[in-house]
């Protein structure tokens, strides 16, 4: 892959130069100082793949993303010092077409980061190439703190379930589709967003500060929990056996997408008897696609995002094209469906 890098700390962005360069197969194309600079750049000489900081003078990495999307759009992986730290920009920064996030290797004081910078890699170069490559992306056209439902409220037989897939711009979009809505009795959530495994901890605590019900990461084991919602929290998939526990499986292992929508929705197909939605959000790829369809044959309600509202229009296309959503409906009237089907307020 063609890599660039948008650092404007000279060590930062040396020590990511060294990290690609200890690679073959990649090679860094250029090297921006300023979010503006890789603006321009990336309009001048488009890569595969940006490695881009959150703060940088100009324009931060936010903003960045949000007008190297709209206007040169190719895949960006967020690489900072601490991104634990800075929890909102970072998903500022997803809901703004940046695909994932991991920290700066120099910075983050720790063994091992440079593999796990290569692996990161490794997964968006399978990610680009399951996309039909990094131009195949389209740009924009338009809290939970402790664990077990006995601490919030008493625990409720679930009758219905309402499963939710997203990548790309997912964290922003799944706090919009969610934000002022308190489920019917007996309606259990479950998200699975593609993310870092060292990030989903804090995805459920944002996303739990965003909305009027409880949000937790999923635990192996976890039985699904009425008027929560459960978070995918591993890079294996999350799924859902046949007594509806929640259990976490690295198989399949040559997916690129982990933890993977398709597996998911394929388990809610098999298992779940009960009233069931399965929302297909905003992505770069094809993951849920197929689980999708699996549910709606399974007689289950099926959605998806439509390209206006979707930062990324791959998964909720791939659904699309193999007539898996029985509605295809920007994200602001896909809350109005689940709330006049489901109920709640």
């Amino acid at each position: 892959m063609k890599i660039a890098i948008a650092n404007d700390v000279a060590m930062a962005a040396e020590a990511l130069r060294r990290v690609v360069a200890s690679t073959a197969e990649h090679q860094v194309l250029w090297i921006a100082r300023t979010g503006a600079e890789a603006v321009r750049m990336c309009a001048e000489n488009r890569p595969d793949l940006i490695l881009m900081d959150l703060n940088m003078p100009e324009l931060d990495g936010v903003e960045a993303s949000r007008q190297i999307m709209e206007q040169s759009p190719c895949a960006i992986l967020i690489v900072t010092g601490r991104p634990q730290d800075n929890v909102n920009q970072v998903f500022r920064a997803l809901g703004a077409g940046a695909l994932d996030v991991t920290a700066t290797p120099v910075l983050q004081g720790q063994p091992g980061g440079d593999a796990e910078l290569l692996a990161k890699i490794r997964t968006m170069d399978k990610l680009i190439r399951h996309s039909g490559g990094s131009q195949a992306m389209l740009p924009k056209t338009a809290g939970a703190n402790g664990h077990g439902a006995a601490e919030v409220h008493e625990v409720e037989k679930v009758t219905s379930l309402l499963a939710i897939g997203a990548s790309t711009g997912g964290p922003v979009a799944v706090s919009k589709l969610l934000a002022g809505w308190r489920p019917p009795r007996g309606c259990a959530i479950v998200v699975v967003q593609h993310i870092d495994q060292h990030f989903a901890d804090n995805f459920a605590r944002w996303l739990g500060e965003q909305l009027e019900m409880p949000v937790y990461a999923a635990e192996e084991g976890d039985e699904l929990m009425a008027r929560a919602v459960l978070i995918a929290k591993s890079n294996d998939h999350l799924t859902l056996d046949q007594n509806h526990r929640l259990r976490y499986d690295a198989n399949p292992r040559d997916y690129a997408y982990r933890p993977s929508v398709d597996v998911f929705f394929h388990c809610v197909a098999q298992h779940w008897k009960g009233e069931a939605i399965g929302v297909l959000l905003t992505g770069m790829g094809r993951d849920g696609a197929e689980g999708l369809l699996a549910m709606r044959r399974a007689g289950h309600t099926t959605i998806a995002q439509d390209q206006a509202s979707s930062a990324v229009y791959g998964m909720p296309r791939a659904a699309a094209e193999l007539d898996a959503a029985q509605m295809i409906l920007p994200l602001a009237k896909i809350g109005a469906v689940l709330r006049s089907t489901l109920g709640g307020k």
